[in-house]
């Protein structure tokens, strides 16, 4: 049995849970890594007639994608291959996070999902997991108790993504130890004592948000402030591990989820809302907003934790030209602050593929279908209007036009895939083209708004399926579509557009 005493036991506390992590010690992954050249006819093939360049764009994503993957050193505590963050040599939590949102519809070519591995590889005795790892050394950048040191929580979100996509309960199982030991510190660690969460601008990943107050570091203090985006994050992986105990049969923990789901609910909304401008806010530590529109406040959708009585008021802002409905959407910092950026500015202005991911994931729980795919539309267009001068995609991109064209943002490295690939690849399939899967019900979700002929072939669903889903081209978006839909197992694919909706149940 591995022991997982340490000689500081004062500062660490063994968790039961940790005698449940299986990475731990594991034996490292040698599967050979796959050439592109000897893939690049498996993925999942897009069609939008007329549109070649975006078509374009999701195979290069792909070609740079695979350029990053890597396999784990030894002596590194790394157990499995990874793809590489593509940023400075380190594996980053958030980012590993949101790249398998499109690493998953290559899942059968490349286990995109073992990079998550390689975190829970290197969790800590109490839970601790650093949000930034070595690559080369496989040590923790950051300290535990370093503002910076952990976060965004995110790792909980991604596992139930994939849960969605592939229905893997033995994943699941066997994650699930390591996700609630991960939240169980941050809970006892990054919290106030009303149970609000705080972070620094590293921690919560958005760099240089002006946020705090100007005695303060922007990257690295937390300025005794309580932080919107922590605090909805944390919710967010309450919600997603009620749902992971409910479907394991692991009530031991239910109960501490939920009082901390339902604090956090109410002193989200009873401490970070604005009446006045119906918008969430960071508080101080002398209890008053520091009144930064930030795209950080928009967790709050994904979390649905924003009242039904105030949703409407509060989307709108995604809709207000001088706060975030800029020529490409959605900038991270509202267009009326001081600091904002119409190049972009890293975290001050631009557009940054995950954070428009987490809005439509968002919007998806208010039924804001349309909404989302006008912002997927935008931004989509302004990253493909970008690959098509420069033949790459990048960081983040300028919120508005410079010159009569679409940049990058400043700041911006390129050929960033990285978290980019998450525009050419999974907003292309889920927002612009609209198709949502459920593997867990053998369903997916497909909201038609293009009229264009498009679909996908060779689509993965679940762990053996394998689909194509065309639509032909139409006259308006309230014409009925007519749509081939094929597959080698089971689904019901239920159809929604403008004047209606339809189900269509293949069986095999």
């Amino acid at each position: 049995m591995i022991s997982f005493r340490q000689n500081n036991e004062i500062t660490y506390d063994d968790k039961e849970l940790m005698l449940e992590n299986s990475y731990i010690g594991a034996e490292i992954d040698k599967t050979p890594l796959p050439e592109f050249s000897e893939i690049k006819n498996k993925f999942p093939k897009p069609i939008w007639d007329g549109h070649d360049d975006y078509l374009d764009c999701y195979y290069k994503a792909w070609q740079i994608a695979f350029s990053n993957i890597r396999q784990p050193k030894e002596g590194t505590g790394f157990v499995s291959n990874y793809i590489d963050a593509a940023f400075n040599g380190c594996i980053f939590m958030w980012d590993s996070a949101f790249m398998l949102m499109f690493g998953k519809y290559a899942k059968r070519i490349f286990n995109f999902q073992g990079t998550l591995d390689n975190f829970y590889s290197h969790q800590h005795v109490d839970g601790f997991i650093c949000r930034q790892i070595e690559e080369e050394s496989g040590n923790d950048v950051f300290a535990r108790h370093d503002p910076s040191s952990t976060g965004p929580e995110v790792l909980a979100w991604c596992e139930w993504d994939y849960f969605l996509n592939f229905g893997d309960k033995e994943r699941l199982s066997r994650v699930y130890p390591c996700l609630v030991a991960y939240h169980q510190w941050m809970r006892e660690h990054f919290t106030w004592r009303d149970g609000t969460y705080f972070s620094s601008g590293y921690g919560c990943g958005m760099d240089n948000c002006p946020r705090l107050e100007e005695k303060y570091h922007v990257c690295y203090d937390h300025g005794h402030m309580i932080w919107v985006d922590a605090c909805m994050q944390e919710l967010n992986a309450c919600n997603i591990l009620l749902k992971m105990s409910e479907v394991l049969g692991r009530s031991e923990f239910i109960a501490e989820l939920e009082e901390e789901r339902d604090n956090l609910k109410k002193v989200i909304n009873e401490k970070l809302w604005d009446e006045d401008t119906k918008f969430y806010y960071d508080l101080r530590k002398d209890n008053t907003f520091n009144y930064v529109k930030h795209i950080g406040a928009f967790w709050s959708l994904l979390a649905r934790c924003v009242p039904d009585d105030r949703s409407e008021a509060f989307i709108a802002h995604l809709n207000n030209e001088n706060e975030f409905k800029t020529e490409h959407r959605v900038p991270t910092l509202s267009k009326d602050h001081e600091e904002y950026n119409p190049t972009g500015g890293y975290w001050c202005g631009s557009v940054w593929s995950p954070t428009n991911y987490m809005v439509l994931k968002g919007l998806d729980q208010y039924d804001k279908s349309q909404m989302a795919f006008d912002i997927a539309r935008v931004h989509l267009d302004a990253v493909v209007s970008v690959f098509r001068d420069t033949g790459t995609v990048f960081e983040n991109y300028a919120p508005e036009k410079v010159d009569g064209v679409f940049k990058r943002g400043s700041s911006s490295m390129s050929d960033f895939v990285g978290w980019t690939g998450l525009s050419p690849i999974s907003i292309m399939f889920e927002y612009v083209f609209g198709i949502k899967p459920n593997a867990a019900e053998n369903k997916i979700t497909w909201n038609i708004n293009l009229c264009d002929r498009h679909g996908i072939e060779k689509y993965p669903f679940g762990n053996d399926g394998e689909l194509t889903l065309i639509c032909e081209k139409r006259n308006n978006t309230a014409e009925t579509p007519a749509v081939t839909i094929e597959s080698n197992v089971p689904v019901t694919v239920e159809l929604i557009w403008d004047e209606g909706r339809k189900r269509k149940t293949i069986t095999v």
